[in-house]
Formats: C-alpha cells, structure tokens, sequence
C-alpha cells in the first residue's frame, strides 16, 4: 500500500525504513529538508492515490494538533489519519471529531520500540473504528515484531496512547527498580563487582529482562557511570498516567514513586537517576547529560 509519512526524526525514519523493506511505499515529509521526500503536506497528499492513509509522528501538543489542523484541510473523505506520536488519549479524541466532521477517519497509536524498532521491530497498540484500522493493518503488520505478538487493537479512539501511557509507567517503576538496586549495590562494602552481578542476573532470574540487558550495556561502557549526571527527565506520559489513576482512583505507589524520584533529580546528582538516564539512552537514543555541566 501507499502511506504518507509526516515526521522522520529518530523514530520515523526508521519506520520508513522498516515499512519500505515489507515492500510498501512510503512518502515521507520532514521540516527538515535533508530527510524529506516532498516539500510540504499539500505535495505529499498530491502524491497519493485516494483513499490515503497519512501516519503523523511528530512531538505530542501543539506540533501534532498543528499537523492534523493542516491535513484536514488538505485530505479527503475517506482518507484515515494515523497519530503514531505520544499523543495524551484526550487529544485523540478531539481530533478524531474534528477530522470527522471533514469525513477523514482517524486511529491512534502509541508505538514502542525506540532506536532498535528498525531491525527488532516495534510494539504497536491502536485505538480506532474497525474499519480505518482494517485501512492501516498492513502497515501496523510491517512495523510489529515477528511472530504472533507485538500490536494489538486496544479499542475505540484514545485506548492505543492509553495503552501506551499505561507501557510508559510501567517503564518508569521498572527502571527505577534496577537503579534503586544498582545504587545499594554500589554503596555495599563487600560487593566488588556490581556490573558483572547485574549482568549475572541476564540469565536464570525472574528479574531479567530486556531492560536488564541495556543495564548491562550501559556499565559496559561506564562501569560505575561516572560520566552521566544523575538528572532523568519525564517525557510527560507518567505524569498522564499518575493523573489518570487518580481519576480512576487506582492506586499506584512504584509509578507513582518513580515519577517523584525523576522529579528529585533535578534537585541534586542522584546516582539512581544516573542508571535511569543510562537506560533511556541505551532504549530510545535520549539525551543525557554529561557529568560536570
């Protein structure tokens, strides 16, 4: 099939790449001209054959709403947009009225997969009407891992970034869990090797994972992460996730938890949120800061 694809930063290029080798062809758009295909959203819509299928990954907030704003202008009845961003599920909801009222479907999709998706493949899970997923399936089977697992239609409009939000908090408390004992660890006398205990833990244990494994990366290149500052930031889906709890009154203390800990490590050189730092670098390519700035 023909996708239009809007954003081709760190995840979307790769998505472009990875749909391409299934065999699909893919119009890409990108502010950045050295990265782009098209020159602007009109050209890109010109050059798809109705009905067309637009996948939006851009920053969540105002780029996106941008972006759809634009796009309903452009696109026809019968043509679906995708928001593949990390979007909050309130706003899917929103924009799927908006683009229904220009007779444009819409399906939203929180993906998971970071800079490893392109060859491993990326955790997909959508919300929207069966019939606009139906429209996108072959694009959502070229992205997910092979076998069985790995995308899911979650439910009506919003439950994809739902889904993901909730994938995120999970996330949060995980990484915090592996930074809490890599730090104990650090500060115990007798433990002389806390790297190669960590990466003993790879096999055998119930705590192994695949975030374990980048762990262990990480001290690989940084025995004790004596270059990374220990500051974290939050990408905002915690926060989301905290607050939905809240209106759904479910508690949840380890998100909740790791969420306040990011928060502390703006405050003073946490060494927990050295590892923390450590894994969203190894898992998604995000920025760190270095030690001594």
């Amino acid at each position: 099939m023909e996708l239009g694809l809007v954003g081709l930063g760190r995840m979307g290029g790769n998505m472009r790449e990875r749909i391409r080798r299934a065999g699909h062809t893919v119009i890409g758009y990108d502010r950045d001209p050295d990265l782009a295909d098209v020159d602007s959203l009109k050209e890109l819509v010109g050059r798809l054959q109705a009905p067309r299928v637009v996948w939006v990954m851009v920053p969540a907030g105002a780029p996106t709403q941008s972006t759809i704003d634009e796009l309903a202008g452009l696109l026809e009845p019968g043509d679906v947009v995708v928001d593949g961003g990390n979007s909050r599920w309130t706003d899917d909801e929103k924009h799927a009225e908006e683009l229904a009222a220009k007779g444009v479907g819409f399906v939203d999709c929180g993906v998971s997969g970071g800079v490893w998706g392109l060859d491993n493949g990326y955790a997909l899970m959508y919300g929207g009407d069966a019939e606009n997923v139906a429209r996108v399936q072959p694009v959502f089977d070229a992205l997910k891992p092979e076998g069985d697992f790995g995308s899911v239609h979650a439910g009506k409009v919003g439950a994809g970034h739902f889904a993901k939000m909730v994938h995120n908090g999970i996330e949060y408390a995980m990484m915090q869990a592996y930074a809490e004992g890599w730090e104990l660890l650090e500060k115990a006398d007798s433990v002389e090797n806390v790297r190669e205990v960590f990466r003993s833990w790879q096999e055998g244990t119930v705590i192994r994972s695949w975030l374990l494994d980048l762990a262990v990366d990480a001290l690989d290149d940084d025995e004790h992460l004596q270059g990374l500052k220990g500051f974290a930031q939050d990408s905002g889906e915690g926060r989301w996730t905290v607050e939905a709890a809240i209106d759904n009154a479910v508690p949840l203390p380890a998100i909740t938890a790791s969420l306040f800990a990011r928060f502390a490590s703006r405050q003073e050189d946490s060494p927990q949120m050295k590892m923390i730092a450590a894994l969203r670098n190894q898992f998604g390519g995000h920025a760190v800061e270095k030690a001594g700035r």
